[in-house]
């Protein structure tokens, strides 16, 4: 019997064994360098390999032939696989396809809940401002009572500028500007995790991000210098809250099909939305590392609150036109 399937088992190698040995020979050419380095021949003939294999594996299977064969094939079967059906992309070209294409386009897609996560953050800025003026003990409330001692209501005019001039041997500006990155990165983290509890957390976390922007706001235009701030703020702040928006956006959108699976489970409907929230929230890391150069170096270094303004509204610019602006119309 033994001698019956050493005898089968070598008339269909003797068979088939040359389009295995070329299909082999096609996946170690890519294995070891590309696809590119395949001649037209190789990647005409690469399918049609690749289906053969598959079938003399089936066959093989059929009729119990020697285990070395099977896997043998079954190893080669599965190479080829990732070479035919498996994407092949260089780690540049797929870095590049991600600021090119991916992420631009997860961002459009979820421009409604961008909207609903930028008129959060405005209406939030709108009631700080509101409650800090109608009643300055809210700042406290609102910023934290140690805040409230620094750069709240009570603080002087000229201590309040101080905090937006770097005089080289005063550190508040470094102290008050990791707080304020640090708090907005952790916002915008929170914002996009907690978006699974049908996105309420993510409401709260950037509506009162935005409350404690217009609370700070409030205090230094009620001493005249709301002007200095806010270019003190849009150098960085610019970069800094579109990521921020951006994050509440991706938490949004989880949330909502969540809430609203449709035909899909919600294990499902929150797998296929986290895919897309997680591209954006991708981005936002670059988003907030960028912020972070600007404030870190160009803040500091720039002190005219001209200049300041005209860098974050040139950021916000660039981020607007290459997120908004369609491929085909840039290529073209």
């Amino acid at each position: 019997m033994s001698s019956e399937l050493a005898q089968g088992t070598a008339r269909f190698r003797a068979e088939r064994e040359a389009d295995w040995l070329r299909l082999e020979k096609i996946v170690d050419r890519v294995e070891r360098r590309s696809v590119r380095a395949l001649s037209d021949d190789d990647l005409f003939a690469l399918p049609l390999l690749y289906r053969a294999t598959l079938s003399s594996l089936s066959v093989a299977r059929a009729t119990s032939l020697d285990r070395a064969l099977l896997d043998y094939l079954e190893a080669l079967s599965l190479r080829a696989y990732f070479i035919v059906y498996g994407t092949r992309t260089d780690l540049l070209r797929r870095i590049g396809q991600f600021f090119a294409t991916d992420w631009p386009a997860a961002v459009r897609g979820l421009w409604r809940e961008t909207l609903a996560s930028l008129a959060l953050l405005v209406s939030g800025m709108l009631a700080g401002y509101l409650l800090v003026a109608s009643d300055p003990s809210w700042f406290a409330a609102i910023m934290g009572p140690d805040e409230a001692v620094v750069r709240g209501p009570t603080a002087s005019t000229a201590a309040l500028q101080r905090i937006l001039v770097h005089t080289g041997n005063q550190d508040g500006l470094s102290v008050f500007a990791s707080f304020l990155f640090t708090h907005n990165a952790q916002v915008s983290l929170l914002a996009f995790a907690l978006g699974f509890a049908f996105g309420v957390p993510t409401a709260l976390l950037i509506a009162m991000n935005g409350c404690i922007a217009g609370a700070l706001m409030q205090v230094y235009v009620a001493h005249g210098i709301g002007g200095q701030l806010g270019g003190w703020l849009a150098i960085h702040g610019t970069t800094e809250l579109f990521s921020m928006v951006l994050a509440g956006a991706a938490g949004f959108h989880i949330g909502r099909r969540v809430a609203f699976p449709g035909e899909s489970s919600r294990l499902a409907a929150a797998a296929e939305a986290g895919r897309t929230a997680a591209t954006v929230m991708v981005g936002v890391v670059v988003m907030l590392s960028v912020a972070a150069l600007l404030e870190g170096f160009g803040r500091q270094l720039i002190t005219d609150s001209f200049a300041r303004y005209a860098i974050g509204g040139f950021a916000l610019l660039v981020w607007l036109l290459f997120f908004y602006i369609p491929r085909e119309a840039r290529r073209g």
